[in-house]
């Protein structure tokens, strides 16, 4: 018989950490609205800046307590791992070169690890980091957030039943217009950070959004590219980081076809705010999805007019129904989403307290997933530089 007191602590809020997400930083306020939106999480510790006085200032807005706002991530992960009510999982959403430091001594301290993508700034540290999630056997979540959407996981199930047939065509577009000016020399923060390659890594906008659109489409396929070949322009003179690219891809083959896709993004297209759509096309339909109206599913079966699944309406299944919050009608968006992300994974946080085992069938973005989009912005890179030339992912 399970006492009260294992009963409550199975099912009590995880106890989170964050680092990075201070003033001024927009991501880290998206994941804590989505860490708190289904109530599986208490924030209690932090180290929200690398100025240690900006830390205490921003922990100081979020009502943490002083003695567990850290100057550095490194005190916080060695002090966190120390306590009996230390926290169980950190939320790391910094700039891109600092996750895998981060990552690697968060695992090391026993801690489980819930990052912001892409996966690190370098391949190396990708790869680094894989093995150290492995050594650690704690569990490490890529926030890849648009795989959370009810249609998104509707799409899959649908593709995963045969229902489009053998997939041919993949089409994702991501355009945005913020970056059409150098606003990066103004200091503006989010700007000045994604344009220097120090801590970006080698990717601007293939890596930024470019690893979002390769995620979500092999996310609903199942597909992985065997190859690219790819563009990547740095229209805003001066830049050292690309701000558009068109890539071309070769999957892996499924049956007697090798499908084929293609990606488009850009952060220079002007009146393009969050422009996200994917499609998918199959020898017996297709599917289309715009983030823009992420409650619509476009649905057409060869040779049949389209048909429009509604989340939380008629036609949708289980995958949909399984992350869906409120009726049909009204709108879940973008934090919903990224909360789907948070709360699977406090279900496995859960699972593994005390020795436990993570439960089945999890479809979370992983640290391999992570290593996989690495390949992909690495293969872009070497491609352009080659004039577009195919670049295999295995190869980079």
């Amino acid at each position: 018989m399970v006492s009260a007191s294992a009963s409550t602590e199975a099912a009590s809020p995880v106890r989170l950490g964050m680092v990075g997400g201070g003033q001024g930083a927009f991501i880290g306020a998206v994941h804590r609205m989505a860490a708190r939106l289904d109530g599986h999480y208490t924030l209690v510790a932090g180290a929200l800046s690398s100025d240690p006085e900006r830390a205490k200032a921003s922990a100081a807005e979020l009502g943490l307590d002083p003695e567990r706002s850290y100057g550095s991530f490194e005190e916080m992960a060695q002090k966190e791992g120390a306590r009996k009510d230390g926290i169980e999982a950190v939320s790391i959403v910094t700039p891109n070169h600092m996750h895998y430091p981060a990552a690697k001594v968060f695992l090391e301290a026993g801690i489980h690890v819930i990052c912001d993508k892409p996966l690190t700034s370098t391949l190396k540290d990708a790869k680094a980091l894989v093995q150290a999630v492995e050594k650690s056997g704690k569990l490490f979540v890529l926030t890849h957030n648009y795989s959370g959407y009810p249609m998104i996981r509707q799409a899959r199930q649908m593709v995963s039943e045969g229902t489009l047939g053998e997939i041919v065509l993949v089409q994702v577009e991501y355009p945005q217009d913020w970056l059409a000016e150098p606003i990066e020399e103004t200091g503006q923060k989010q700007a000045s950070w994604r344009t220097d390659p120090a801590r970006s890594g080698a990717g601007g906008a293939i890596g930024d959004i470019g690893t979002h659109a390769y995620q979500l489409a092999t996310f609903v396929t199942g597909l992985k590219a065997e190859s690219v070949a790819a563009d990547l322009d740095s229209f805003v003179s001066g830049r050292r980081l690309d701000d558009n690219a068109h890539v071309m891809l070769r999957f892996g083959a499924k049956g007697g076809r090798q499908a084929k896709g293609t990606i488009w993004v850009s952060q220079v297209a002007p009146g393009n705010e969050n422009g996200l759509k994917l499609r998918v096309y199959g020898t017996k339909g297709g599917l289309e999805w715009v983030q823009a109206d992420p409650n619509y599913l476009w649905y057409t079966p060869l040779g049949e007019p389209k048909r429009l699944i509604t989340r939380g309406g008629a036609g949708a299944n289980e995958a949909a129904a399984g992350v869906t919050r409120i009726p049909g009608g009204h709108p879940e968006g973008y934090l919903e989403a990224f909360a789907t992300l948070y709360t699977e994974a406090a279900g496995a946080i859960r699972s593994l307290r005390g020795g436990g085992k993570q439960p089945e069938g999890l479809i979370l973005p992983t640290v391999e997933d992570g290593l996989e989009g690495m390949r992909f912005i690495q293969a872009c890179v070497t491609s352009s530089q080659a004039d577009a030339a195919w670049t295999r992912l295995e190869a980079v």
